[in-house]
């Protein structure tokens, strides 16, 4: 499952739908808004993608996924538009047969989701500025 979306990530639901009998292992990576960038005070973050391509990519990061890893299944969501503190921006849950397979290939998606998917961020800080970023930090053109 792949899925960009504007209401919070339910990780729950999230790991419930990759857990299958063959596999004894699920890993699940959730990225949260962290309260610093740097020495930066953050109190926001907005995410903006353009759907048709970021879920190309993410299509693409699960077959490369399912190329090296036997992976029973896999989900991978991120969340669009404002978030707060603490709120979850992606969630990636993988099962596999074994723990160490499923580590390796959860690891594997959070890093190619960073490095491929069009997805901007623009940072809020507590002194009222702002930046948008692409998480390799690619400005964003508004």
């Amino acid at each position: 499952m792949i899925r960009l979306t504007r209401e919070p990530i339910d990780h729950h639901a999230l790991t419930e739908a990759v857990r299958q009998p063959g596999c004894g292992a699920v890993v699940t990576f959730l990225g949260t808004v962290r309260d610093l960038t740097g020495d930066q005070v953050t109190v926001a973050l907005d995410y903006e993608a353009y759907p048709g391509m970021a879920e190309k990519k993410m299509a693409e990061i699960e077959s490369d996924v399912r190329a090296k890893w036997p992976v029973g299944e896999i989900a991978m969501e991120h969340r669009l538009g404002r978030l707060e503190v603490g709120d979850i921006s992606v969630a990636i849950a993988v099962a596999c047969p074994h723990r160490a397979q499923a580590f390796e290939a959860c690891r594997h998606a959070i890093d190619r989701l960073k490095e491929l998917v069009p997805i901007w961020k623009k940072e809020n800080w507590a002194d009222g500025r702002t930046e948008w970023v692409h998480p390799q930090g690619v400005q964003k053109s508004d």
